[in-house]
């Protein structure tokens, strides 16, 4: 049996970013925790101050060996695309300000998302947020920014297994 693997995932926004930390062994998926950073009325810099303090927080605390991010897409308004982007940034430099060993970073397109978890890639907001509560065995509701960081590290756990299977598979030819 595989053993225990604790991911992050994030669903990065610069007034509301997601966080999902969940347990993988094997082909099981363990809650962990999940919340949002609400950054309020605060000025724009100090929104990606407190999204950083805060993810450095959640790090020190998950100690997780894996943390997975939404991909950027590109938003009709350019101001906005940026403005998350910065958001992104903000969450990746967290992830390597310690000084401990830097845990691996991927990142999954919001199609990618939708497919490993709804089984359909233009799968809608609620069908998601089904999806991961029935995966992780939630019961209640869930915030929609902590469903999507759930739904990022449900994400990176199925492509992780994905590939060790492929892995020993091409290891037994």
């Amino acid at each position: 049996m595989s053993s225990a693997v604790t991911i992050l995932g994030i669903d990065p926004g610069s007034r509301i970013t997601g966080f999902g930390v969940i347990r993988s062994t094997g082909n099981r998926l363990e809650y962990v925790a999940s919340g949002c950073i609400r950054t309020g009325k605060l000025s724009f810099n100090d929104r990606l101050d407190e999204i950083y303090r805060t993810m450095i927080g959640l790090i020190a605390e998950h100690t997780p060996a894996e943390i997975c991010l939404e991909r950027v897409f590109m938003h009709r308004n350019p101001d906005s695309a940026l403005k998350l982007g910065h958001a992104r940034a903000a969450a990746i430099c967290a992830v390597f300000a310690g000084e401990s060993e830097r845990p691996l970073l991927a990142e999954y397109s919001a199609r990618q998302i939708k497919q490993a978890v709804a089984g359909y890639g233009a799968a809608e907001k609620d069908q998601v947020q089904h999806m991961v509560r029935r995966l992780l065995c939630l019961s209640g509701e869930l915030q929609a920014d902590a469903a999507d960081a759930l739904a990022v590290a449900v994400c990176h756990a199925n492509s992780r297994r994905a590939a060790e299977v492929l892995a020993a598979h091409g290891a037994a030819r």
